[in-house]
């Protein structure tokens, strides 16, 4: 199964590659391609649509309009049968021919089975330390184990996906709703390829809104965060204040006698103000992803197909 958006040069040679390990490697199966088009304005739909013509194991989903890519996941996931679910991203960059070492923990009892990117020289400093804190933040708040640079590269038995079907929020990072289901896993560690043709079309400006989607979306910690901090700074302005009016009014020490009422005032109320606005934020994007959530508009709409 592959998600994509403007990708009409890599379509064709992902396609014959993949039938090249099948034919190849892997000959005893029968596979179904399926390619999720996520409202691409290039030439992607003519070429599907030839390629569904001429092949029958060929499928296709050309969305009406760009969902996103977790919402183009979620409808091939979706459509998906066979005994197993392999997903791979349309640009190359994962490497076609592990499929085969995929299938094989597969055939030896792995329901999911994980390609997990090694570290690349390639990556910039910017996406090196958001990697990093990403994670690191998530082993923290998420009750749900998220293995480091872990992609969507990955293999599905049948149950993971009928699980997975299950689920019904919409602001969703597929690859950590499948962490949360559990089942036996394996893992793959690979080096990813140089993108074959094209630019990707997942930014950093998209990555960055999934991570802090994926922080609201996965854990409550950040709530209970404004609650703790709001106890913390109530026993430190308490005990401030206290000292204070003591080193002022009682020991006449210099250093406290230097603050005047007004001052003292005046940078607690800025204080306070400023985390109350941080916190009410905070809030409000709970309030906003509820809202999204009771609103119950589909994750995608589906223009066309060959199903």
């Amino acid at each position: 199964m592959i998600p994509g958006y403007n990708e009409e040069e890599n379509i064709i040679p992902s396609f014959e590659k993949i039938r090249s390990v099948f034919a190849s490697e892997l000959p005893a199966y029968d596979y179904e391609l399926i390619f999720v088009d996520d409202g691409s304005t290039d030439n992607s739909e003519n070429i599907l649509e030839k390629l569904g013509r001429e092949n029958q194991n060929f499928k296709y989903l050309i969305f009406s309009r760009n969902f996103g890519k977790e919402a183009a996941t979620t409808a091939g996931l979706k459509v998906a049968g066979g005994d197993a679910v392999l997903m791979i991203d349309a640009d190359l960059q994962h490497p076609i021919e592990l499929i085969p070492e995929f299938v094989k923990k597969w055939e030896a009892g792995a329901e999911v089975v994980i390609g997990v990117r090694n570290k690349s020289k390639s990556d910039s400093w910017v996406k090196k330390i958001g990697s990093n804190v990403f994670y690191r933040i998530m082993t923290i708040i998420s009750d749900t184990k998220i293995t480091p640079r872990a992609t969507d590269f990955r293999l599905l038995d049948k149950k993971v996906v009928l699980s997975f079907r299950r689920f019904t929020e919409h602001g969703r990072m597929t690859r950590g709703l499948i962490d949360w289901l559990g089942f036996k896993r394996e893992y793959i560690n690979f080096d990813a390829n140089s993108r074959l043709h094209g630019r990707a079309s997942y930014n950093k400006i998209k990555l960055a809104k999934l991570a802090f989607s994926s922080f609201i979306t996965y854990s409550l910690f950040p709530l209970k965060l404004v609650g703790y901090l709001g106890s913390i700074i109530t026993l430190l302005a308490g005990a401030f204040g206290f000292f204070t009016i003591l080193g002022k009014y009682v020991f006449h020490n210099r250093f406290f006698s230097s603050f005047t009422g007004s001052a003292q005032l005046a940078i607690l109320i800025v204080f306070l103000v400023g985390m109350m606005m941080a916190g009410l934020g905070l809030v409000s994007l709970y309030i906003a992803n509820i809202k999204i959530e009771v609103a119950n508009r589909p994750n995608y709409i589906n223009r066309k197909s060959n199903f």
